[in-house]
């Protein structure tokens, strides 16, 4: 046997061993160890009943809202130990236990990730059990942003990949503040991380402006499923009623109104919700209106213009209000 042949099977048996035994730093936890030493380039993945899933690292997936039985089955299949909801909706803990899923449930805006909820992200995708699942209701925009800021601080990916897994998901360059978290993100010290304490809970109390924009973000998924269908009942959802849903969202319209949140808002925020209410209620007398008419009858162009402008108004307002980076608040 040839000394290159020998030099080469040790050379390449040192390699082996560097990449599947990285180097303990002082006082690291196994848990950070093992997590680092699983590296993996951020891909797609295809799964059938995860919106937007993206491989970010071995441990961690980012994704949408599991919203059935087939898509928690899905997360055990992938061998998900561990859910992370950055949405402000109430997270399915009952669904999750059935499929042995633990929930957590650390919720942030579009405007980018706070620098405490950044360190228990970290934390959580450091030390909990894992693959993890982190998502929020698309997967497009927090759920991305929430999964490259934690990987980065917890050290399990570069810095240099943060924003293309933002941009891999497809994430919306408007949300500023979103791009902004994943630019500044840094690396923590393991043992800032272990002195953090965090409780890691199933629910966390959402402020009831937050709340409402959460179901209105639901009532607006129904609307679009509508307008697609040609703003009759979708044939796979044949329960949406399309009036029925501009009613809701003429509701959540008005609920909104009377929050004393709202109340605290500049003039241009009313404004743009009075508006948009009066909008839903426009759709709304106009869907029935034509509901009540013959089959043959032609869809009026208003049912357009309403939708239109409640549209134009929710963007407006996300612009102004909700989009905004937390550096410029």
């Amino acid at each position: 046997m040839s000394r290159f042949f020998i030099l080469s099977v040790l050379l390449l048996g040192c390699s082996q061993a560097d990449t599947e035994q990285p180097t303990k730093r002082a006082g690291e936890r196994p848990s950070a160890i093992a997590a680092r030493g699983q590296q993996t380039t951020p891909h797609r993945i295809d799964a059938k009943h995860l919106p937007n899933a993206v491989q970010i690292h071995s441990k961690v997936i980012s994704g949408g809202l599991p919203e059935d039985d087939e898509a928690f089955e899905e997360l055990q299949s992938l061998g998900v130990k561990t859910i992370i909801s950055v949405d402000g909706m109430k997270p399915d803990v009952q669904t999750a236990a059935k499929y042995g899923l633990r929930y957590v449930h650390l919720p942030h805006g579009y405007d980018g990730v706070p620098d405490s909820r950044v360190k228990e992200l970290a934390k959580a995708v450091r030390d909990l059990d894992g693959p993890i699942y982190i998502h929020c209701h698309h997967g497009k925009h927090r759920s991305p942003a929430a999964a490259s800021v934690a990987c980065v601080a917890a050290g399990l990916i570069p810095a240099s990949q943060s924003v293309s897994i933002l941009e891999l998901a497809g994430t919306s360059p408007n949300y500023r503040g979103l791009f902004e978290s994943a630019r500044k993100v840094k690396p923590l010290e393991d043992a800032l991380l272990d002195e953090l304490k965090v409780e890691f809970p199933e629910t966390s109390e959402i402020p009831p402006l937050a709340e409402a924009m959460v179901a209105m973000e639901h009532t607006n998924d129904h609307l679009k499923l509508v307008a697609a269908a040609g703003w009759r009942s979708p044939p796979e959802h044949p329960d949406l009623d399309p009036a029925h849903e501009a009613l809701l969202m003429k509701e959540h319209f008005a609920e909104l109104l009377r929050t004393a949140d709202v109340g605290q808002k500049p003039d241009e925020f009313t404004r743009l919700l009075r508006e948009s209410e009066e909008a839903a209620q426009g759709l709304e007398d106009a869907l029935r209106q034509w509901q009540g008419a013959s089959a043959s009858s032609e869809r009026p162009e208003s049912i357009g213009r309403f939708s239109t402008r409640i549209s134009a108004n929710c963007k407006a307002c996300h612009e102004q209000f909700r989009d905004v980076p937390l550096g410029e608040k």
